[in-house]
């Protein structure tokens, strides 16, 4: 079956008016409700900052409903990625998060999402390399954490908190697993089809969006698992120093 950006939106546009839908009423709607029955203090954000928190809980709900797809598909029914449901949703997502790119401000973050629209362009409008772009959507387990620890930021959870511990921790290794140990495994499989007839087919564009964004995702992968690794370890011997007081201060007494 041949696929193109115009077979994606022309030949499903009640689709894509009801997954927009889905994606504008989370943003716009049930994201600000649920906060704010959640915790009260969501009322009290500026509005670039409840721009980022729903951002933030569309992106938490999308990775989970992603990430839960992305198993099945690899586990057990590769030709489900080729949905129109699914790869409309990636899409619309992506664009959504990228269209916010000024409230939400953080560079990187920006850079993450252009990259993986520039290659997912290919994947999802034109049908290619559908393999690769599923096994780089397993890194989406981590978002929630990620994003989890942003909620926490925000509202002022001190670090040494339990909740903030117990999550910094789970992103620490979720982190590194969906997204540092698969790495020799994901390479590996690019360099085995390098050469072959069906590499030289998907073309150059394809090709070079495939490689270029693997690499510039990854580099910032590697950053990030660096800066939350220091953040995780400053956390642990925070705990460490707390729990020293306090047995300090019981002897005293």
């Amino acid at each position: 079956m041949e696929f193109s950006m115009e077979h994606l939106v022309g030949d499903n546009c009640f689709l894509v008016f009801f997954l927009f839908t889905i994606f504008q009423l989370l943003f716009h709607v049930l994201s600000s409700w649920a906060s704010t029955r959640i915790t009260p203090a969501f009322n009290n954000l500026d509005q670039k900052r409840k721009i980022e928190w729903n951002s933030r809980t569309v992106s938490t709900f999308h990775a989970l409903v992603v990430g839960t797809f992305c198993v099945y598909i690899l586990l057990y029914d590769e030709a489900l990625y080729q949905t129109d449901f699914l790869r409309i949703s990636i899409f619309l997502y992506l664009f959504l998060i990228t269209y916010y790119w000024k409230a939400i401000g953080d560079q990187f973050f920006v850079i993450h999402h252009l990259a993986a629209l520039y290659a997912y362009y290919f994947v999802l409008g034109e049908g290619m390399l559908a393999y690769f772009g599923n096994f780089r959507l397993l890194a989406e387990f981590s978002t929630p954490f990620v994003n989890q620890r942003w909620f926490f930021e925000v509202l002022g959870y001190p670090k040494s908190s339990k909740a903030n511990i117990i999550n910094g921790v789970l992103m620490t290794i979720v982190f590194f697993m969906v997204r540092i140990v698969v790495m020799p495994v994901y390479y590996a499989d690019v360099i085995s089809v390098f050469g072959t007839e069906a590499f030289h087919r998907v073309g150059v564009a394809a090709q070079s969006a495939w490689i270029i964004s693997s690499i510039v995702l990854d580099v910032m992968n590697l950053m990030w698992m660096v800066k939350i690794t220091k953040g995780c370890y400053k956390v642990i011997c925070l705990i460490g120093q707390e729990e020293v007081k306090m047995r300090k201060n019981g002897k005293s007494d």
